[in-house]
């Protein structure tokens, strides 16, 4: 047994922080009433350590809010500023820095670290990921990035042709998994018949259950984790290709969440409730899945007599807006958007504290960094989480920001800063939006015009925070 903890994060993408098993007092701060959420490996979690209610992403996208958290930076500085472009080879990584320290540093599950290539090696390694850091990984495809790149290639002048299905060539290791068990071509015309943000096919998978690729991916984990040594510390991230879209799930997700009632979308299309709301079972049940998963993963841990001695963290890349104000996905200053749920439990952390803290996402670096006893100068941006973690603080950050620059492929750039009580909205340098997040928690109402010094406040720290790199 290494003096030294581990630490097991769990980061599934696309979960909305506000859809977690909160007790009803939390939900009641959200303006929502409680929902009927099946998460009881999380729920367990969330009793054994920290709970923060206000964490936020760095940048509500994958590839940049997956850079924010590697290396500890804020958004305008991580060097990824959308999908189509790859972690910087020469930023350092936290996971580096464990690799350093003597850890094991595994992940399993799509890092989207180099998302644009859209091959990750049918082993799921390719040698950047040595130079970011991990000694063992699996790497696998998202959800629409597996489709992509099995049925579009460039010709010899380099357009874009789709591929016939009888020349479907895997490029990562869960379609490899698929095309051995004579499930891929089932799969991607399953998926050729969800593609858009605004089809809400809640259809079940025709994939059986070992195919599901939540549950392939969590096989991994098991597998890498019976790899480490005993003797040696290790990390392991499991990056969970649910609950993002589209609304998959398999036949017995599907009917175990027949007809269980949710709210309907916050301003969202009342033509299209019904399709919403089983949509919104589906997003139930691949979170459910996920945390039967955990509990798998969580039991080999037990086995292997580590329990004690871990760090295990649940959080997200970004939120979902599921509906709300009539959207789907991500890239969204709005709370469905940017909100993610973060849980911390471990050795000396306090047992069933929820914490209104200001987070963001990249804090979770130096929190890291700093119980493995290790130092990185690198994360600017990034403060450890200790001190509440510990019960010896309860303020974290002034404010909190996120933003998003996608103006290069013609979507407008936007900023947010929150105090925990005001939100601030700058989008495209001109447009101002705030909102009272104590009496208005669904931001649905602009109160930018009556209220000029609570807007200038916030600008200008918002300024200020830019201004100093």
């Amino acid at each position: 047994m290494t003096d030294k903890p581990n630490f097991l994060v769990f980061f599934p993408d696309q979960h909305r922080g506000d859809w977690i098993p909160y007790g009803k007092d939390i939900f009641k701060t959200m303006g929502m009433d409680e929902l009927p959420l099946r998460m009881p490996y999380l729920k367990k979690l969330m009793e054994k350590g920290v709970t923060f209610t206000n964490a936020i992403s760095s940048s509500p996208l994958c590839a940049p809010a997956r850079a924010c958290l590697a290396s500890g930076l804020r958004y305008h500085r991580c060097r990824v500023k959308g999908n189509y472009e790859n972690y910087p080879i020469d930023q350092k990584t936290y996971y580096s820095v464990l690799r350093e320290n003597g850890y094991s540093v595994g992940s399993v599950g799509k890092l989207d670290l180099h998302k644009p290539n859209l091959s990750w090696g049918l082993n799921g390694w390719i040698p950047d990921l040595e130079k970011m850091g991990f000694t063992h990984v699996i790497d696998n495809e998202g959800k629409w990035d597996a489709i992509q790149s099995v049925i579009m290639e460039r010709d010899e002048k380099g357009r874009k042709r789709r591929m016939k299905s009888t020349n479907f060539k895997p490029k990562g290791p869960y379609l490899k998994y698929l095309a051995d068990n004579d499930l891929l071509i089932t799969h991607v015309n399953d998926f050729n018949k969800r593609f858009g943000k605004k089809n809400l096919n809640s259809d079940p998978t025709p994939l059986p259950e070992h195919a599901y690729c939540d549950n392939w991916l969590t096989n991994n984990a098991i597998s890498m984790l019976r790899k480490f040594p005993i003797d040696k510390p290790w990390h392991l991230v499991v990056n969970f290709t649910g609950p993002h879209d589209p609304w998959d799930i398999t036949q017995r997700m599907k009917k175990a969440w027949e007809g269980v009632s949710f709210p309907s979308p916050n301003k969202g299309n009342e033509k299209k409730i019904e399709e919403e709301i089983k949509v919104r079972q589906n997003y139930a049940a691949m979170l459910e899945n996920i945390d039967r998963n955990i509990g798998l993963i969580l039991d080999e841990i037990e086995k292997r007599g580590e329990l004690d001695n871990t760090f295990v963290i649940y959080s997200s890349d970004h939120g979902e807006m599921l509906g709300d104000f009539e959207s789907y996905g991500k890239t969204r200053p709005y709370r469905g958007s940017v909100k993610i749920p973060l849980i911390i439990a471990g050795p000396n952390i306090k047992k069933g504290i929820n914490s209104n803290a200001l987070v963001e996402l990249q804090d979770l670096t130096s929190t890291i960094i700093d119980y493995a006893g290790a130092i990185m100068e690198e994360a600017k941006d990034s403060l450890s989480l200790r001190h509440i973690l510990e019960g010896n603080d309860k303020i974290h950050r002034k404010y909190q920001i996120s933003a998003l620059d996608l103006s290069e492929v013609g979507v407008k750039e936007w900023k947010m800063i929150s105090d925990g009580e005001f939100k601030l909205v700058v989008e495209g340098g001109d447009t101002n939006r705030l909102y009272n997040l104590k009496e208005d928690p669904w931001e649905n109402t602009d109160i930018s015009e009556e209220n000029p010094l609570i807007l200038n406040k916030l600008l200008k720290e918002l300024n200020l925070i830019y201004s100093n790199g």
